[in-house]
């Protein structure tokens, strides 16, 4: 672990401004419960969060690489319908990059196709971050070339200038190189004043440690740290205070692609709208984030997709 992180700055003045730094690919998923027949839909970590944010009444802005194939043209669809911004954004004429769900009991793998792809051609926009309340990364930018530069860059320019919230969505496929992707995402978390990671994700940054220490850690150096367990709920710890845990809202589980992202989504829309951006929260302000941010997870488990709606028993 690293030495502790800065303090985020006081209330930002516009709490719906958010910059989405990452990857807009196309997911391969199994079609009507068909696992031989597969369904192309807009995604990616980052993406579905700028998507989720704008649903929620935010306005974020999006920095991906977009290419010139039909793939591309049905992903801008997606997130200009939604309402992102994607004028910093940079487009050029390779391929879209592509990811194949394989979803088990146990949640989703994925296998990646991912070289030579405009997904990973990311602009450098390290001087917006300045301009906005909070600055998300995470996801496949953070860790494939030429992309994970950009990302590094830009997450160091805005730790020191605003809120800086990281989801490490750990993937491993044989496209990457397990021991400088968990390095970058470590850096990522040292960086972060907000950290949002999945128990699983936790094991494989940390390995030998419990998730719940991993956490204790992080908080410790002045993070707020969010833990998701899926279907077991969610846990945030903050510096110098117990940890604070919610369960997941019980629904009929219909989709789980998407639902960590819109648990983000929905935790940085508390952030900005009831926090001004301020993560050192009270007990019960904690409580009332964490279960704004499970209801938006629930509402994209209840259905097919993976944009949430109001969230769900808020």
């Amino acid at each position: 672990m690293s030495e502790s992180v800065a303090a985020a700055p006081g209330a930002a003045p516009d709490p719906g401004a958010v910059l989405v730094l990452g990857e807009a690919l196309v997911d391969l998923v199994p079609a009507g419960g068909d696992a031989g027949a597969l369904s192309a839909q807009p995604g990616g970590a980052p993406a579905n969060v700028a998507v989720g944010l704008a649903r929620l009444g935010g306005r974020p802005s999006f920095v991906g690489g977009l290419g010139d194939d039909a793939f591309a043209g049905r992903i801008e669809e997606w997130l200009t319908g939604a309402g992102v911004d994607l004028s910093l954004s940079a487009r050029s004429a390779l391929p879209t990059a592509l990811a194949v769900a394989d979803p088990g009991d146990h949640g989703n793998t994925y296998h990646f196709h991912l070289g030579d792809t405009a997904t990973f051609r990311l602009p450098d926009r390290t001087a917006e971050a300045a301009r906005f309340g909070a600055v998300y990364v995470g996801g496949l930018a953070a860790v494939v070339e030429p992309a994970a530069g950009i990302v590094a860059a830009t997450a160091r320019a805005a730790a020191r200038r605003g809120l800086l919230a990281v989801d490490p969505n750990v993937r491993e496929d044989r496209a990457l190189d397990p021991v400088r992707s968990l390095d970058r995402l470590r850096e990522l978390c040292s960086l972060a004043h907000v950290v949002k990671a999945s128990d699983e994700d936790l094991v494989r940054l940390w390995p030998g440690a419990a998730p719940e220490a991993s956490c204790r850690r992080l908080a410790g150096q002045g993070r707020l740290v969010v833990m998701t367990r899926g279907a077991h709920g969610a846990t945030a710890y903050v510096p110098d205070a117990p940890a604070v845990s919610v369960p997941a809202l019980p629904v009929r589980v219909v989709n789980t692609i998407g639902a960590g992202d819109a648990f983000m989504a929905g935790m940085l829309t508390w952030l900005g709208v009831e926090a001004g951006w301020d993560p050192a929260l009270s007990a019960g302000r904690t409580k009332a984030m964490l279960e704004y941010a499970a209801g938006t997870a629930a509402s994209v488990c209840a259905r097919a997709g993976t944009e949430p709606t109001a969230p769900l028993g808020v």
